[in-house]
């Protein structure tokens, strides 16, 4: 039995056996009384998006009183990382990375808002919303079969994610060996190109969280592992950043033009 990660953050190989390994990476029968939930991966959400928020809150209240989170900001967005690599190649132990990640990220997160906040006040409030209104709407038409997440739904979404993902890492590489600013990079770049491109970004991130749904719903039915109810529930929050990070880009190149 396998079930591939649609989620492009977390790859392809996590979900392949995982049914017969334990957290100790050890071969085991499965126990179908101890096996993922959609309920289960739905706590776990919720549990992850408080964690989450207890690390924004931490470096948000720093900067507002005045106190330099540079370094609580970064360290969160590359353990975050580390954590999502690391649960990708192990997602046994997804019930401890998870929570991490949830925190770390939730570090940066709250780094980069109080940032966006004191150059355009409200975005905030704006993008939190724009996110969880999207969030609605997906899951409402994931939930009544209107939108069919079938395998070429799957491939054009993970290819025009793994092609967004490359062109920012070229930026990226241009802006510090080139310092060139390639379109669509800066917060601050109110062109219509450049707004366009954050539309089409936020999009694709949206239609990942199909993908999301269709992985727990799919985990649940093939009765994987119960730490898979984490894995599942990292791979929706890391969606959810992305979503937000991508609205708040938006939000300041169209505050930008005023």
């Amino acid at each position: 039995m396998e079930l591939k990660s649609n989620n492009p953050f977390l790859g392809s190989k996590a979900f392949k056996n995982a049914e017969a390994v334990d957290a100790d990476g050890r071969t085991v029968l499965i126990d179908y009384n101890n096996t993922m939930t959609v309920s289960g991966a739905i706590n776990k959400s919720f549990i992850l998006l408080l964690l989450l928020l207890t690390g924004a809150f931490a470096t948000w209240y720093m900067i507002i009183n005045g106190a330099n989170a540079f370094v609580p900001t970064i360290a969160g967005a590359i353990l975050g990382f580390v954590a999502v690599i690391a649960a990708s190649f192990k997602p046994q132990y997804s019930g401890y990375l998870a929570p991490a990640y949830a925190v770390f990220e939730g570090l940066f997160i709250g780094g980069i808002s109080a940032v966006f906040e004191s150059m355009y006040p409200g975005i905030v409030v704006q993008a939190v919303g724009g996110t969880f209104v999207t969030f609605a709407v997906c899951f409402a038409l994931y939930r009544f079969k209107i939108v069919q997440v079938t395998e070429k739904f799957k491939s054009v979404v993970i290819a025009a994610t793994l092609a967004i993902a490359t062109y920012y890492i070229i930026s990226i590489l241009a802006s510090w060996i080139f310092n060139f600013q390639m379109v669509g990079r800066s917060a601050t770049d109110g062109s219509w190109m450049s707004i366009g491109i954050s539309v089409f970004v936020i999009v694709i991130a949206a239609l990942n969280l199909f993908l999301d749904f269709d992985l727990i719903e799919k985990g649940a039915q093939r009765k994987m592992p119960k730490y898979m109810e984490w894995f599942s529930a990292m791979g929706l929050m890391i969606t959810l950043v992305w979503l937000y990070v991508e609205f708040l880009r938006l939000l300041s190149k169209i505050s930008s033009r005023n």
